[in-house]
């Protein structure tokens, strides 16, 4: 059986590319942090037992927009949280968030008073993850409520985060809590009921455990908590958890996402779409230049961030994305494989911080995970993901396309059916997206950089984008961007020989 005949039965292989798998009542996909806002507070409305937030960053001065509120509700959502334990009174708060990330939060306007009032809280519970090697972060994004539901993906409750699906050029709603404008941002997350939920309140009371927190029992009696605006894409469709966790001396590895990506990779046919804030990992380049060398392979598109957020990370991720695109320009024989950014309509490069796989129209992934070394090695992660390819008329598969022709109209400013009509007329995201795309809002082709001498030692040894806890200190030597690349064409090389 060859890679791309893998049987969709046995797809998801808990302990290998998942950590378990089951049954979701409602699935839903939820891009950009304007719909994840209003849908939060929609859900944390219903709430009774307990909610539970786990996150990178969590800012309490952000605001919750969405439907009117009732009297007395605050806008913000440390004052929300308050408030809302305040009328439930079983309510119960689990806040846990990555420990160096919460450093700086404390001089951010009043966060400090509301962490204050939340400490006092007999049932606000707040603790600091500080459960990882030196130089990794906790970047899970995961919401649970009641036990009965649950968002998983790639947008945290801070600031920085909110835009709608527009992304206008000059929207006065995208500002800091501090009233300046930032720049617009594209995200993506997960919404989800039934069984799996209780699944996610094991992974974070494990999580909280970890930690260093006290021992939390699940929920009993939780009630319904979808949001009544969320239409779900899916109904009762089997959904699968994938994690990292980086190696440390009373904690095993765990991989899972990391193979998912190379088992999705491997198991398409026609077409390979995602969005990721990174393209750096030599283990998922490596799975694309195997099926770019193949006569008739899918073709990739990747939609990436113009350049990297920070002032380290463009140095380290921006590099590697150059190396690692010319290293597969030159093994793309058939020209299958793009990487694009978008833009607004006045020219302004949209930050794509989303994290999402569509695997032609039967698989789909959304989670916290990069493709990024960081994030399939070093950080804890959390990723979900449906494959309908065991029935290949299953009707839900149609859903799935949709998804992905919508996020390909909001990134090209077009008509969704334009860009199913276009796509169902040649059978290619590539020729698609080059005949829609144009000046002002659109998706402009990935260009590469010139690299200067400092730029390509720092990728080359991957300085700030280490695979794993064990690399943070290894001897340059024995470290670099291309060693399994070049491993691979060795054998490669050794095997064409043999014949």
């Amino acid at each position: 059986m060859t890679d791309t005949e893998t049987s969709a039965a046995d797809f998801f292989r808990p302990g290998q590319n998942s950590w378990c798998v089951d049954q979701a009542d409602r699935f839903a996909v939820v891009i950009d942090a304007a719909n994840y806002f209003r849908m939060a507070r929609e859900a944390m409305m219903k709430a009774e037992k307990r909610i539970m937030l786990v996150g990178w960053d969590f800012d309490a001065r952000i605001l919750l927009r969405g439907a009117p509120l009732e009297p007395g509700e605050p806008e913000t959502v440390g004052d929300f949280i308050l408030w809302l334990v305040d009328r439930k009174p079983e309510l119960e708060v689990y806040l846990l968030r990555w420990d160096m990330g919460a450093i700086k939060s404390l001089f951010r306007g009043r966060t400090i008073f509301t962490l204050v009032r939340w400490m006092r809280h007999p049932r606000i519970h707040t603790k600091l993850d500080g459960k990882h090697p030196t130089g990794a972060s906790h970047h899970q994004k995961i919401v649970v409520i009641d036990d009965m539901f649950a968002f998983c993906g790639g947008i945290d409750m801070t600031s920085d985060r909110w835009d709608d699906r527009d992304h206008a050029d000059g929207n006065p709603l995208r500002v800091r809590p501090n009233g300046t404008p930032h720049p617009p941002w594209h995200d993506a997350t997960s919404a989800l009921s039934g069984p799996i939920t209780q699944r996610f309140g094991d992974l974070v009371r494990h999580r909280w455990g970890l930690a260093g927190g006290r021992k939390i029992a699940a929920v009993q009696g939780g009630v319904d908590c979808w949001p009544d605006t969320l239409e779900p894409d899916f109904r009762d469709v089997t959904v699968a958890i994938a994690r990292t966790h980086p190696e440390m001396d009373d904690v095993v590895p765990v991989h899972e996402i990391e193979q998912l990506y190379i088992d999705m990779i491997a198991a398409a046919r026609r077409h390979i779409y995602a969005e990721s804030q990174y393209f750096a990992s030599r283990r998922i380049a490596e799975a694309i230049a195997k099926r770019l060398q193949e006569p008739d392979g899918p073709e990739i598109v990747l939609v990436n961030p113009l350049t990297a957020n920070g002032w380290l990370e463009p140095i380290a991720m921006d590099t590697a994305r150059a190396r690692l695109f010319e290293a597969l320009r030159k093994l793309d024989p058939h020209k299958r494989f793009r990487i694009y950014h978008p833009f607004t309509a006045g020219g302004e490069a949209i930050y794509v911080h989303a994290k999402v796989m569509i695997v032609d129209e039967h698989m789909i992934r959304v989670g916290s995970s990069n493709m990024n070394n960081r994030s399939l090695r070093l950080d804890t992660e959390c990723d979900v993901a449906v494959d309908l390819r065991a029935d290949g008329e299953d009707p839900r598969s149609a859903r799935i396309g949709a998804i992905r022709n919508s996020l390909i109209a909001e990134h090209l400013g077009a008509d969704q059916d334009v860009v199913a009509d276009h796509i169902q007329a040649s059978g290619s995201l590539i020729v698609t997206i080059e005949a829609l795309r144009g000046p002002g809002r659109s998706l402009h082709p990935y260009e590469t950089p010139d690299l200067g001498t400092v730029e390509k030692w720092l990728a080359d040894n991957e300085i700030l984008d280490p695979e794993g806890p064990g690399e943070m200190f290894e001897g340059l030597t024995h470290r670099g961007l291309f060693r399994r690349a070049h491993a691979w064409r060795v054998a490669r090389r050794d095997r064409h020989a043999r014949r």
